[in-house]
């Protein structure tokens, strides 16, 4: 393994500009090669190998240790910046045909893990954030017109039962996570769906409309993998939306989609990134075409990535815009089925967390027991226990530790039945703050300990 004795200068530079010992370091690309169902067993001595003499890291170990480095400096690291082959092949080119990406989709979403490695598609692509230009917006549009039609004939009805499913998937996803039907979203949407796709349609009503909830049922198991840990495959299902919705030249959809790509990218720590894509989506057409609840949806992410980026007055600016966003719509407005989520709770749950991140704990603490108050806990469970999660985490920052045990004890009776990676994090997040506490046989901290710790053995 030593025989090349070429040391990776490259690489060593920049883990010097991180501050990271080797051994967190190897914890840190561990833990991206979890998110990638990768079982990677990296250790202190593998860095220094890697590091000292030039070995290579094998298979998808590269990208893992690239990502982690972008974390931890909040830019983008290449492969080639520290001193590694860049890959000649990517599922995330704009350029593929539409219909072509989501076949490709579907076929890798259902190979293991293993495969998805030796096809060069198991690690998260920071170079898959930056947008297309305008012109390839205009043409895919134009593509959409093109399209040669097969012999299956798409009507109304068709169109009609593609949108109801894409609410019922919605409205599991919403109660149990993503860990929940996402391979039954994606087979339908990668055998029926796209048959649809293929076909002759009535009309250009129903070609637009149709592509349109494709690219929904794309955005909506992209988010259930988000939401499950799996952000490879989640920014894979983003990409495909996005064409999807660009084919049916239906901008609002697009900037849904950009949205969830912001929201994943700020959650990874890809800062500045998440903010150029939270600024596209709320670009010309994009928020000047969809409906109030939307554009408040797509301005508090805005926010949340201003916020993150320490730009504390424009946060401050476009959550009241989003405010007033929301208070403009109406019951009865023509607005889209995949908005039906973002209420008052979700808008006060994303407000929160744009607060917590400028430093206004009690703003921030605040907007959480609004969420908590005004979300129908049934209808939305997974937020619902992953906003208690955030609260008890607020209190206990601000030592009130009774208060946090018993905000974070709803939040794990909430958590029953959901598999989410959200929920596993926030149960995590509780066990990390309670450690320096568990000695002291406080019973109410002993509790809540005893139930995260089995909440995620049950749901690892």
């Amino acid at each position: 393994m030593t025989s090349e004795r070429t040391p990776n200068e490259a690489l060593a530079q920049v883990i010097a500009l991180t501050g990271m010992t080797n051994h967190a370091l190897a914890q840190a690309v561990q833990r991206v090669a979890a998110e990638n169902g990768d079982e990677l067993q990296t250790n202190k001595s593998t860095v220094t190998h890697w590091v000292r003499y030039g070995v290579k890291p094998s298979g998808s170990a590269g990208r893992y240790l690239a990502e982690a480095l972008s974390r931890r400096l909040g830019r983008t690291v290449t492969l080639g910046e520290i001193g590694l082959i860049e890959p000649t092949h990517d599922l995330l080119d704009w350029r593929t045909d539409t219909l072509s990406a989501l076949a490709d989709l579907g076929r890798i979403d259902t190979v293991d893990m293993d495969r998805r490695r030796a096809l060069g598609t198991a690690a998260y692509s920071l170079a898959g954030l930056a947008l297309p230009g305008s012109s390839w917006w205009d043409r895919m549009a134009e593509q959409g017109e093109r399209r040669r039609a097969g012999r299956a004939v798409v009507g109304r009805g068709d169109l009609d039962a593609v949108r109801d499913m894409a609410v019922l998937f919605s409205g599991m996803d919403q109660r149990h996570g993503g860990g929940h039907a996402r391979t039954t979203v994606v087979q339908y949407l990668t055998g029926e769906v796209s048959g649809y796709l293929s076909g002759t349609f009535t009309d250009h009503q129903v070609r637009r409309g149709m592509f349109s909830t494709a690219a929904e049922l794309a955005y909506l198991s992209g988010w259930m993998a988000f939401d499950n840990g799996e952000h490879p495959t989640a920014q894979k299902h983003f990409t495909v939306a996005v064409k999807l919705a660009a084919e049916a030249d239906d901008a609002p959809m697009a900037a849904h989609v950009i949205r969830a790509m912001a929201h994943q990218a700020n959650d990874l720590g890809h800062h500045r990134p998440a903010l150029d894509l939270a600024a596209a989506s709320i670009e010309g057409k994009r928020y000047t075409e969809a409906s109030p609840r939307e554009r408040a949806l797509l301005g508090v992410v805005h926010a949340r990535a201003l916020a993150s980026t320490g730009r504390k007055k424009a946060a401050l600016r476009a959550l009241l815009r989003a405010e007033d966003d929301l208070a403009a719509a109406r019951p009865g407005d023509d607005e889209p089925g995949r908005v039906f989520f973002f209420q008052e709770a979700s808008l006060a749950h994303e407000t929160a967390l744009a607060l917590r991140d400028i430093g206004d704990l009690p703003g921030a603490e605040q907007q959480l027991h609004r969420s908590v108050r005004t979300r129908k806990a049934a209808k939305f469970t997974r937020t619902h226990a992953v906003t208690l999660g955030y609260l008890g985490g607020i209190q206990v920052r601000q030592h009130r530790i009774d208060e946090a045990c018993a905000t974070w004890s709803a939040s794990l009776d909430a958590m029953n039945g959901v598999r989410s990676a959200r929920t596993r994090k926030a149960a995590t997040d509780m066990r990390a703050a309670l450690s320096p506490l568990r000695q002291r046989a406080i019973r109410s901290v002993t509790d809540v300990d005893t139930r995260a710790a089995a909440y995620l053995a049950a749901t690892s």
